[in-house]
């Protein structure tokens, strides 16, 4: 018995062109959200990504990934300010009670000692509980958070610290990170590269114009065709 099997497409220049322009837009469009995101704590830049038979199926064949390398530290001497040094996430409670995942560590207290984003969502520990302290310190340079993730709060009565819970370093998955990568007082800058983004977006605009020019030709060629027939 002999099996054949094969793809078949039959798509003329202009729909090939429209397609190819299609998806040399949308390519450009992610690095355009990659320039936008360059100065936002904690943006972890985005890379296209073509499927096979891209030629076939247009702009379904593309996707993105997220680029997990480890942006610029910088140092603001803020206590509830955290970064990663490693590959990780904290791990935060919507208020609809949805999990999401952030690099972006500076965070506050309210007046229950709950610590939470600056949207006000929840910071988990790494049981999956909203970390909240004993007490809410009158200056935040009391609270000491180590590389683990371990937080502190120094008691000036009983002239020690008092355990307030472990912060939570998770994997993309949501699998535990177990790493001393927690830096406190500093924040993440975006891993996104202004220079490559623009060299990069060239490239795909250099397509998209040679595209263009393709698909005017076969438009030109198609109108004369056309043009004759009706002569006739």
């Amino acid at each position: 018995m002999k099996l054949v099997a094969g793809i078949n497409f039959d798509g003329n220049g202009l729909a090939q062109s429209i397609n190819a322009m299609q998806m040399d837009m949308d390519i450009m469009g992610i690095f355009g959200e990659n320039v936008v995101g360059f100065d936002k704590i904690g943006y972890q830049r985005k890379e296209a990504v073509i499927s096979s038979f891209a030629e076939y199926i247009g702009t379904n064949a593309l996707s993105h990934c997220v680029d997990n390398q480890v942006g610029r530290l910088t140092r603001t001497q803020r206590p509830l300010d955290l970064a990663l040094s490693e590959k990780g996430y904290f791990q935060v409670l919507n208020k609809d009670g949805s999990l999401e995942l952030t690099r972006d560590g500076r965070f506050v207290l309210n007046k229950n000692g709950e610590l939470l984003t600056q949207t006000g969502q929840k910071v988990l520990s790494q049981g999956g509980y909203p970390i909240t302290l004993p007490y809410v310190p009158k200056t935040l340079d009391k609270i000491v958070i180590g590389l683990d993730g371990k937080i502190g709060v120094f008691d000036d009565n009983e002239r020690g610290v008092v355990n307030a819970g472990s912060i939570g370093v998770f994997s993309a998955d949501g699998a535990i990170v177990s790493s001393n990568c927690v830096r406190q007082g500093y924040v993440e800058s975006s891993n996104v590269s202004l220079e490559k983004e623009y060299i990069e977006m060239a490239n795909y605009r250099r397509s998209f114009e040679a595209n263009r020019q393709m698909f005017r030709l076969q438009n030109s060629n198609l109108s004369n065709a056309i043009s004759r027939l009706g002569q006739v």
